[in-house]
């Protein structure tokens, strides 16, 4: 059987509206990814620490409701859900520039919509997951999740490179009106798919939500492909949250990049995601499925350590680059390994080992943040992020000492 291609998949009417609804939601979500911290570094003047903690509260929903999310998934269609939390997270954000035009920001406010978008984004990162298999069947997840990963790191690109001048010229608080409209049009679209998908079915007397949550992780904890993804991930995440927590931080502070400059550097991000999902297909088939995900953070992770040692000029120029490396890397190890995960599950358990996936590998994320914060303020920006470059390089190890080291997609 011929591989599924790209081209193929956007010939289907409801994954070219599922494609747009990502589009549009990711567009909102890269929005917030920089104009969040600004507000808080250039409105509200938050020092090192108070960074940290807004990007701990951002994170912190994996770790709380992570685990009885999937449970719940399981239990439900997951279009509904994409709906609604696109339109809950819409109106959550749209409160921040409310909340500035009356005189009633502050850094407390800020960390509520944080939290509440974290909770949010949980169930529908959830959903999402757990939907792609049910809409496209699983012989076509690998371009699938390739083709979602394009457009992802499109708005990766665009993203910030849009979002520069609009916090310039309107300001960090009212650039959050661009991102609830984002995850609004993104819902809109979601409820144009046509395809019916069946309830998941139930047994006679349904198990309590905190059994099916132990047997989501009793099977992907004791398959050891599955854990060795989800603990890179982990690892990975971890020293990552260190590093997003000082990297705006030290462009704007240290760097002296203003919201323009910040943009320009996060959006050669964008420009190696965008280059990682073109070629994740391909680095897969010719190094093997498995190997790709271990090679992909050893090559690419080190290059982020060039930041820190950069501060303006051609310098701070390949440290760009490094950093669309890291994306680049990212990019290609999460496809390869998505089609692992999803392969690998049953229909009734998607929901929960992707939540399980999410709450191990995500659930350090609060953490990660926190401690970069600390670290910011005891040792600098700068330490930090070479820190967190080390951390990150390390995210290899659980991938090449399981049989992923030589496997290859079956």
């Amino acid at each position: 059987m011929r591989p599924a291609t790209r081209s193929g998949l956007l010939r289907d009417r409801d994954f070219r509206l599922l494609f747009a609804a990502t589009a549009f939601g990711q567009l909102g979500d890269r929005v917030v990814f920089l104009a969040l911290p600004l507000v808080a570094i250039t409105v509200l003047r938050a020092d090192a620490f108070q960074v940290g903690l807004l990007t701990a509260t951002t994170t912190a929903g994996s770790l709380l409701v992570g685990l009885p999310a999937g449970a719940w998934v399981d239990r439900v269609r997951k279009r509904p859900v994409l709906i609604g939390t696109d339109l809950a997270r819409a109106a959550v954000l749209f409160s921040v520039p409310a909340a500035r035009w009356s005189g009633l920001l502050t850094i407390e406010w800020l960390y509520a919509v944080a939290l509440v978008h974290g909770l949010l984004t949980v169930f529908f990162d959830v959903s999402y997951a757990s939907y792609l298999p049910h809409l496209i069947g699983r012989a076509r997840l690998l371009a699938g999740n390739s083709t979602l990963s394009a457009v992802r790191s499109v708005t990766s690109i665009s993203g910030p490179t849009l979002t520069g001048p609009l916090v310039g010229g309107f300001g960090p608080a009212t650039t959050l009106v661009a991102s609830a409209a984002g995850m609004a049009l993104s819902a809109l679209l979601a409820l144009g798919i046509r395809g019916r998908e069946e309830r998941p079915p139930g047994p006679g007397v349904r198990p309590r939500l905190g059994r099916e949550v132990v047997a989501g992780l009793r099977f992907v904890l004791a398959h050891p492909v599955l854990r060795a993804t989800i603990l890179g991930d982990a690892l990975f995440n971890f020293f990552l949250a260190m590093y997003q927590t000082m990297l705006v931080l030290f462009l704007e502070r240290e760097s002296g990049l203003g919201a323009t400059g910040v943009g320009l550097v996060l959006s050669g991000m964008g420009c190696g995601a965008l280059l990682g999902a073109l070629s994740a297909p391909g680095l897969a088939r010719r190094i093997g499925q498995g190997p790709v995900i271990w090679l992909a953070p050893l090559v690419t992770c080190p290059l982020t350590a060039l930041l820190p040692m950069a501060r303006s000029g051609v310098g701070l120029g390949v440290a760009a680059a490094g950093l669309a490396a890291l994306s680049f890397g990212g990019v290609v190890r999460v496809v390869a390994q998505a089609g692992f995960q999803q392969s690998l599950t049953p229909d009734g358990l998607l929901g929960r080992m992707n939540a399980t996936a999410r709450f191990v590998s995500w659930g350090g994320l609060p953490l990660g943040a926190l401690l970069g914060g600390a670290s910011g303020t005891a040792f600098g920006a700068a330490a930090t992020l070479l820190i967190a470059a080390t951390g990150m390089t390390l995210g290899f190890l659980p991938a090449f000492l399981s049989p992923l080291r030589t496997g290859r997609a079956g």
